[in-house]
């Protein structure tokens, strides 16, 4: 049978050529006032996803 995308998951990770998965930084939604510019800045640029992380988000994207 035919598997399903998690479209929850297709929203929220990106899989480079590579074969990294991106992913954009926590703490950044609300509560702004009380962050300094930097921290706001550093929410700004994606990162990976961490090595044992990865398997999982594999199997929630199976055709990318």
């Amino acid at each position: 049978m035919k598997q399903k995308t998690k479209k929850a998951a297709a929203k929220r990770f990106k899989i480079t050529k590579t074969g990294k998965i991106l992913r954009d930084r926590q703490l950044a939604g609300h509560l702004k006032h009380a962050k300094s510019h930097s921290q706001k800045t550093r929410y700004k640029t994606g990162t990976t996803v961490s090595r044992p992380e990865m398997k999982i988000v594999r199997e929630l994207l199976p055709y990318n």
